[in-house]
């Protein structure tokens, strides 16, 4: 039976795959595909988020941070949503590779205008295993739901910064921008670092 350690893998593959790409300072055109191959690689498999991560909030939706880099150039989240929990409509200003690990999710596609923020009449569904950009240069504004009434729905999200910590904007119910920081709503995060099992494995 894996160990704890030994399931949470696939995440400390992750970040170790997104220390050396950000390090690279590639621009977003090449960064983004290149994130993409690492986060479908990730969402393969749902075994690896350890279930305190995993939980949707008191009637509202979860962000669970599951690492921000030391130089805040990336953070990795776990988005969760009890049925019926959606955002509101916000935007992020930084680059982000979102991957839907388990349930479905609908996303409304939000633009900016002269006179404010619209709707672009769009709506998506994204299933398990769907992965979808967002970045002030291919779209950026947008609203996120659980698509399913009876179950949560979790995705992963990568952001080109320490997300929880800047400053973005949001709709209010009247549907004027408003300034928020999200922060998150864990005070852990996965220990990624304990690789004692696989080590003493190697020795024995």
């Amino acid at each position: 039976m894996d160990t704890e350690t030994d399931t949470i893998r696939p995440l400390r593959e992750f970040v170790t795959g997104m220390t050396a790409m950000v390090g690279q300072d590639l621009p977003e055109a090449a960064l983004l595909p290149k994130v993409r191959t690492l986060m479908a690689q990730l969402i393969a498999s749902d075994r690896w988020l350890p279930e305190v991560f995993a939980q949707p909030g008191q009637g509202t939706y979860a962000q669970h941070l599951l690492h921000c880099d030391p130089l805040e150039r990336f953070s990795v989240v776990s988005f969760v949503w009890g049925p019926g929990q959606r955002t509101p409509v916000h935007n992020h200003t930084v680059w982000g590779v979102v991957g839907v690990l388990r349930g479905q999710e609908t996303c409304d596609e939000f633009e900016p205008t002269v006179d404010g923020v619209r709707s672009k009449g769009l709506t998506h569904a994204l299933k398990a295993g769907a992965i979808e950009a967002v970045s002030p240069t291919v779209g950026d504004w947008h609203r996120v739901g659980n698509a399913l009434e009876d179950q949560s729905s979790i995705s992963i999200h990568v952001y080109g910064g320490n997300i929880g910590a800047i400053h973005r904007s949001l709709l209010d119910a009247d549907g004027v921008e408003r300034p928020f920081v999200s922060g998150y709503s864990s005070t852990v995060v996965p220990n990624l670092w304990d690789r004692s099992t696989e080590v003493r494995k190697a020795v024995s």
